[in-house]
């Protein structure tokens, strides 16, 4: 996915430990890691990425980018 330039698209960066590897339901709400919120793509996903390798060791630990921008304002 390319942002268009000079626009500012939302994402948000978060995870946790899932109950089980089979859904995306998370065991203890209360311990999600919020890792930001970035102005485009490209940040968010690298982000994402040094979270994630950052906790390998755990299969139960998932992170996800979310596109706040398609939330907020659904036509782009």
């Amino acid at each position: 996915m390319t942002d268009k330039p000079g626009k500012q698209l939302l994402h948000l960066v978060f995870g946790g430990e899932l109950t089980d590897l089979e859904s995306v339901d998370f065991k203890d709400l209360s311990k999600l890691d919020i890792v930001g919120i970035f102005p485009n793509y490209a940040t968010a996903h690298a982000a994402w990425k040094a979270r994630a390798q950052s906790t390998v060791d755990n299969a139960h630990m998932r992170y996800f980018v979310v596109h706040l921008h398609r939330l907020l304002n659904p036509q782009d």
